[in-house]
């Protein structure tokens, strides 16, 4: 959700709401709810957020809150000084709302393709997914889509960025992971501030994800941790082989329905096949890990294309960003000014731009 202006109270949200709906001229009962639970959850953070150093002062705050407040103090210092990210009157407030996630969130796809369907939104242009501050109510959106014979993918987010349209403060939910993880996102969601391209949510999340990645890596160094950067690391290096196992079966359905001779019943057959491997990859990768993937866990919800497309849109163009940074000597400032440049570009030019076809 986006509104206008860096300092907006309550009323300001309605009345930018308001005059939403009015400009886009919407009429259909179940967008105006939708947008309404939006601006609701969105009233929600805002009117519980206390200032940072509100909460420090606070006898009654938890000393591992504080400690981890004032770690964030330190990761916004070196975004906005090192990384030119858009830190100032980001993250200096607190709010707890008392759950897991801030929002739930829905990505769809037919049952025979990886194209993820787009939802439409004024500001942000199109993009893949669907979110919701109650999870029932994604729930109910997602039990529709089913319905419709599509594969869906539910899941809940630790955190997002209004794109510096609001001052986002930090949220309970995600304020407990460690220090390299929490570095990670704060950047993550900061770059979406410097950048954001309408309409191209693959461009959009893989370069935040690039920028939070070699920002922690950074940022670490600055703090002289060198046993935390050991382990992050080594944690990056079996993320991306993961990650590298599912995209490898987003390939292989890919051609699957791409194939003109199988029936309905093939293509299921061969779909479930697909996910069979992929398990059995990882479980071998478990093996070497000495069990620590907690695959278990993740194999709870079902696979489908949509999941599949979850790490696709966050990871499938992150080596073609780390490839132009390197290009640019690593010059964070200069990469982030050539990722701005592009913003005129439709969003295949933009592929050609960063990751260039292999000279013949």
């Amino acid at each position: 959700m986006t509104g206008k202006g860096n300092n907006l109270d309550t009323s300001d949200l309605w009345r930018w709401f308001f005059g939403l709906l009015l400009s886009v001229g919407l009429t259909s009962c179940s967008t105006v709810g939708f947008y309404s639970q939006a601006l609701r959850g969105q009233t929600e953070i805002l009117s519980k957020a206390r200032p940072v150093a509100e909460v420090l002062a606070d006898p009654t705050s938890k000393p591992l809150l504080k400690e981890k407040l004032t770690t964030v103090a330190k990761i916004r210092q070196y975004a906005q000084e090192d990384l030119g990210l858009p830190a100032e009157g980001q993250y200096d407030r607190y709010t707890n709302l008392g759950r897991r996630y801030v929002v739930w969130v829905i990505f769809a796809t037919p049952e025979f393709s990886v194209e993820a369907k787009r939802w439409w939104y004024p500001l942000v242009g199109s993009v893949k997914y669907r979110g919701f501050f109650q999870e029932a109510k994604a729930e109910k959106e997602a039990e529709k889509l089913r319905a419709q014979g599509l594969d869906v993918y539910l899941g809940g987010v630790e955190a997002y960025s209004t794109l510096g349209y609001l001052r986002d403060p930090l949220l309970n939910t995600f304020l407990g992971r460690d220090d390299a993880s929490l570095a990670e996102l704060i950047f993550h969601e900061l770059t979406h501030q410097r950048v954001y391209l309408a309409g191209d949510t693959d461009f959009n999340e893989a370069l935040a994800t690039a920028v939070g990645r070699e920002g922690t890596r950074r940022w670490l160094r600055s703090q002289g941790r060198w046993k935390d950067l050991a382990q992050y690391e080594k944690e990056m290096r079996v993320e991306k082989e993961f990650i590298r196992e599912v995209l490898q079966t987003r390939t292989e359905v890919a051609a699957l329905y791409a194939r003109k001779d199988l029936d309905e019943k093939a293509m299921r057959e061969g779909k479930q096949a697909a996910f069979a491997r992929m398990k059995l990859r990882l479980e071998a990768m478990n093996r070497r890990q000495g069990g620590s993937l907690k695959l278990d866990r993740w194999f709870q919800k079902p696979m489908n294309n949509a999941r599949l497309n979850t790490l696709a849109t966050y990871y499938d163009l992150v080596p073609a960003f780390e490839a132009r940074l390197r290009a640019h000597g690593g010059d964070i400032e200069a990469f982030l000014k050539e990722m701005e440049g592009l913003k005129p570009l439709a969003p295949m030019e933009r592929r050609a731009k960063i990751q260039p076809s292999p000279a013949r």
